[in-house]
């Protein structure tokens, strides 16, 4: 059992030089019994888009803070503690900035035990402690409810979560002993593990009432006061907070260790073995099934200071800092005071594509939506799609019945082009074939202002040749979204040599409205993440081509650590992009590019390839058994020897994008991967795993980051 009062924290207040520190101010409140319960109020001086965090100093202050109030409770001045903390944020969770300096595991082990010895005294102070949830509550901010008494939450709360995984951390301070031990195994598993490796969903205040993680929950209008009171009707007995899955009634022989297995399984399907922080997070959810609670907290420093010293958590913490700054000022946009307002979209096409951009745009920018095809059928068609959709999201609540009817009023779909005459910006989602794209601009164009945006949603055509035939190529830009439209973030804006900057300045405006994060790129064949795919996919099928089966191959991929293997990836996009966009790259950089004549006769096919229960690819079905048949080779590739060539080629594609000027940095190429590919943050992106695993040394002889962006271990 540690002993966190004889441990020495000074050598990480050193890492708080620069620490925004959370201030923890002290007032006491007379309750309507006559109690008083003194509030502790966390606040760092900043507004709202400034969360307070949890840094060293910040957590020493709140320790003294803590201290005193224990000295009042046990001389009675004080009947019980609460925590609360500043408007809409309580704590967004440990100082990260802070963690990622230090430079020991010993150090990292430190931060472990100074939250455990700070937040870990709100069950020990002599009188019941209340955490008033008003706000924002991630990791320790929501370990600080965990470790108290009772707990309330604000329905108007913007996120509570556990976000640790998603970082390649665990919940370090209490989380992982304590959240199983108070709503059960299966529900800490989702909350724990789950939530976090599903883009790093969080919980809505409803949901962790209903959980049992909050005992009680009250609206925004008197939230503070509203606990205050309820706060009191359980000092006084008036309330008795009954949880369903308190220790007594949680199943703990049966139950918790087929939640664990299952749970294992799971993640094996799903993400391979490679990432540490969900397998540590598994282990200590299993073993907080027994044991004491400080035996919990001594397991959680361990397994915290393994992952702070390893390279999955600096490449995580190199991947945050890219989706937290960089996304959000885009290298190469111009002043948004140039873009040019939007008030009407015009969307050429009604198929599937065209319809989810539709619905983005509608509810996004919230004005009058054009869609148009060949014929009625299939415009309406188009219409109806986007209807259908607006309707489950007010059937979740997503939406009010007003917002609804105003959003279907806003979308119209017609025939008759000459309705784009007053739009703004017209995106087009036709066929991926240049001619196509050439002919309905030239149309468009002839009806749109002069000073309309173009622009095209091509995965992979050069931008500048769609254009070719325009009067006007300087309103032309590449606006390339990624499947599911609704989900993946990323906006590829691709810049012409003709582009000019008024366009430029409203593609990213408009990226930004719809909720995307946008990434400059040049007019190259594929741009970023489909040329770098498309090297992976190329890859795959050599290996395929070559002799070896295909669930060999998808192994063979697993320690990239991608959300799926290569043919799975395939049969989500659909095998005809997957075929046009190998046969572009091909035939741009045949020397360095894969691509086989039956991709486009395995295209035909109803169904290519037959997947398990967790839709991981196992093998061909017997039409396309069939259709390979006599195609593939009889000298199979070892697991090693094709993730060598896929290593290899990514570092050198990488590398001659870069001399290219494809995009400004390296950094670009890894933000695009993170945020359009699912390329996971423990990986950093490619350039770091590929600077680990030393194929940058091998294909150019030397590394993309100066130094290798490693863990304190193999500094």
């Amino acid at each position: 059992m540690t002993d966190y009062e004889k441990i020495d924290f000074s050598p990480i207040l050193a890492l708080a030089d620069d620490e925004v520190v959370t201030r923890s101010t002290v007032r006491d409140v007379r309750l309507p019994s006559g109690k008083v319960l003194a509030l502790i109020t966390l606040d760092n001086g900043r507004d709202h888009t400034r969360p307070n965090t949890l840094g060293p100093a910040t957590l020493v202050e709140l320790g003294k803070t803590l201290d005193g109030v224990k000295a009042r409770a046990a001389a009675g001045e004080i009947q019980a503690v609460g925590i609360t903390g500043k408007q809409y944020i309580l704590a967004a969770g440990a100082d990260l900035s802070d963690i990622s300096k230090v430079t020991s595991q010993d150090h990292a082990r430190l931060i472990a035990q100074l939250g455990h010895k700070v937040i870990g005294s709100l069950s020990d102070l002599g009188v019941p402690s209340f955490a008033f949830v008003n706000g924002l509550a991630l990791g320790g901010g929501l370990e600080i409810a965990l470790n108290s008494t009772y707990r309330t939450v604000d329905a108007s709360a913007a996120a509570v979560a556990l976000p640790e995984v998603f970082l390649g951390l665990i919940p370090g301070w209490g989380g992982a002993y304590l959240l199983p031990n108070l709503i059960g195994i299966e529900n800490a598993l989702e909350v724990v593990i789950s939530n976090p490796l599903k883009q790093n969903r969080m919980l809505k205040p409803k949901q962790t009432f209903e959980l049992g993680i909050m005992d009680a929950i009250f609206p925004a209008a008197n939230y503070l006061e509203d606990s205050l009171a309820w706060a009191d009707r359980v000092l006084s007995g008036a309330v008795k907070v009954d949880r369903k899955n308190e220790p007594g009634k949680i199943e703990r022989l049966t139950k918790w260790p087929i939640a664990i297995k299952m749970a294992r399984g799971m993640l094996e399907s799903k993400i391979g073995t490679v990432p540490r922080s969900p397998y540590l997070a598994l282990d200590l959810l299993d073993k907080a099934r027994s044991g004491t609670k400080a035996d919990g907290f001594a397991r959680e420093d361990e397994a915290l200071a393994e992952l702070v010293a390893g390279d999955q958590f600096a490449a995580s913490m190199y991947a945050f800092d890219l989706v937290q700054k960089r996304a959000k000022r885009p290298v190469g946009a111009p002043d948004k005071a140039l873009a040019k307002k939007v008030t009407k979209v015009g969307i050429i096409g009604a198929g599937l594509m065209a319809s989810q951009f539709a619905l983005l745009f509608v509810r996004k920018l919230q004005v009058p939506v054009l869609i148009t095809d060949l014929d009625q059928a299939r415009v309406d068609k188009g219409v109806a799609y986007i209807h259908e959709e607006i309707g489950k999201l007010e059937q979740k609540g997503r939406l009010d019945t007003d917002t609804a009817n105003k959003l279907r009023g806003l979308v119209t779909g017609t025939t008759d082009k000459s309705l784009y005459a007053d739009c703004d910006f017209v995106i087009e989602a036709v066929f991926e074939e240049v001619g196509v794209k050439q002919s309905v601009f030239g149309e468009i164009e002839q009806i749109v202002a002069p000073d309309a945006i173009l622009a095209t949603n091509t995965s992979s055509l050069s931008v500048e040749e769609i254009g070719a035939k325009l009067s006007n190529p300087e309103r032309l830009v590449g606006f390339h979204f990624f499947n599911p439209v609704a989900v993946m973030p990323l906006i590829e804006v691709v810049k012409t040599p003709s582009t000019d900057e008024q366009t430029l300045s409203t593609a990213f405006v408009v990226a930004k409205s719809l909720g995307k994060n946008a990434v400059l790129t040049a007019d190259a064949p594929g741009f970023v993440v489909n040329r770098l795919l498309a090297k992976v996919m190329g890859e795959a099928a050599r290996a395929v081509y070559e002799g070896t089966p295909i669930a060999e191959v998808e192994k063979a991929f697993a320690p990239l650590g991608l959300p799926m293997g290569p043919f799975q990836l395939i049969d989500l996009v659909g095998w005809k992009v997957a075929a046009h966009v190998q046969d572009t790259m091909v035939r741009h950089f045949p020397d360095r590019f894969y691509a086989n004549e039956n991709f486009h006769a395995l295209a035909e096919l109803d169904q290519v390839v037959e997947k398990d229960k967790g839709g991981r690819v196992t093998g061909w079905t017997k039409a396309a058994e069939k259709t390979l048949k006599g195609a593939v080779g009889s000298s199979p590739s070892s697991a090693a020897t094709i993730l060598t060539r896929v290593q290899d080629g990514l570092a050198q594609e990488i590398r001659l994008m870069l001399d290219e000027g494809v995009v400004p940095e390296v950094e670009d190429i890894d933000l695009c991967l993170i945020l359009g590919a699912g390329w996971p943050f423990i990986d950093g992106g490619a350039s770091p795993y590929l600077d680990r695993e030393g194929a940058s040394e091998r294909v150019f002889g030397g590394t993309f980051h100066t130094p290798p962006i490693r863990g304190i271990a193999a500094r």
